[in-house]
């Protein structure tokens, strides 16, 4: 069987990735449909899983996070802080 998910089995996700981007050439999809605004506050409400700072202006997701946010359903994760 095929996985459609375009998520890799491990590493690290950045924003643009996640939430996607259609002024990119060719526009990239999102894989969690919503605004910047709601994704910080979903991280901050424990919603959402934290991110990891890789570097001083750079923020990823582990994409282990972003599997089991998808796989369970946004309900099932809350208190990731």
């Amino acid at each position: 069987m095929k996985n459609n998910n375009p998520l890799p089995e491990i590493g690290y996700i950045r924003l643009a990735q996640l939430l996607g981007n259609r002024t990119a050439d060719p526009p990239i999809p999102p894989i969690i449909p919503v605004s910047k605004s709601t994704w910080w506050a979903g991280v901050k409400s424990g919603l959402y899983p934290k991110p990891v700072k890789l570097g001083p202006r750079i923020t990823a997701w582990r994409v282990e996070d972003i599997r089991k946010l998808i796989d369970g359903g946004v309900s099932a994760h809350r208190g990731w802080i």
